[in-house]
């Protein structure tokens, strides 16, 4: 009885910590929002953007509001930056982290030292960026959707692939894909015909996979772990790839 009550407790407090992380991020999603083009979302794409995501983690109505209040006060609140940080975890696996900060000079520190605690390095501007393609990506909720159809209509707004995925509560979902610069256009695409967009992110996909063993991906896992644990850090992304 003991032991069950601690593992539930142990599960509440990690999710918990999770929904936490998830809050901080989109917060700081929303204010950069606002801070670049107010906060009328009819006016603001990256705001609508932000207010999606932010509903796709369950931030309370009141938090989202709370976020888009303050980072629209006449110079209050932090001021946040995006920060692409490139460097090499263990076994020469690239990594890219986008961050989110009001202090670069704490961040970078940061970044550094979990590379380096992890065998790896962070590296110049470019060491590693031109490994990955940029891409804009929408997560759509498929119900009452063609997906033939769907790919025909959107194809002529920049649509790169469709595939089929989940969301962060394992239901599925279709992935659109469209070129980084081509994001707007599409966006604009589907909300004209009302598709329902559960979440949007921009991602950046390898052309290459570095290929580990289990015992060497355990270890560029720690290193995950580090770099999403920071609050500064938005997304990690590498070209790992697990061998069988």
């Amino acid at each position: 009885m003991g032991r069950t009550f601690e593992n539930r407790k142990n599960a509440i407090a990690k999710r918990g910590a999770r929904d936490n992380k998830a809050f901080t991020k989109a917060g700081r999603q929303l204010t950069m929002a606002v801070r670049a083009a107010g906060a009328d979302p009819s006016a603001n794409p990256a705001l609508r953007r932000a207010i999606q995501n932010a509903r796709a983690v369950n931030m309370p109505k009141d938090k989202i509001q709370n976020a888009i209040d303050k980072a629209s006060g006449a110079q209050q609140g932090e001021e946040y930056q995006a920060v692409l940080y490139e460097g090499y975890g263990p076994h020469g696996i690239a990594f890219l982290v986008e961050t989110a900060t009001d202090n670069p000079t704490r961040t970078v520190a940061n970044i550094r030292s979990y590379f380096k605690k992890a065998g790896g390095a962070l590296g110049n501007n470019g060491s590693v960026a031109f490994m990955f393609d940029h891409f804009g990506t929408f997560t759509l909720a498929p119900a009452g959707l063609d997906r033939d159809s769907l790919e025909l209509e959107l194809i002529d707004h920049g649509l790169e692939r469709l595939e089929e995925g989940e969301t962060d509560e394992g239901e599925t979902a279709w992935v659109v894909y469209c070129p980084r610069e081509g994001f707007g256009a599409m966006q604009s695409a589907l909300e004209s015909r009302q598709i329902t967009v559960i979440s949007s992110a921009f991602k950046w996909v390898p052309r290459t996979l570095g290929n580990v063993n289990e015992t060497q991906s355990e270890e560029l896992g720690a290193l995950f772990d580090r770099l999403e644990e920071d609050d500064d850090v938005q997304d990690v992304f590498c070209n790992l790839e697990i061998a069988d």
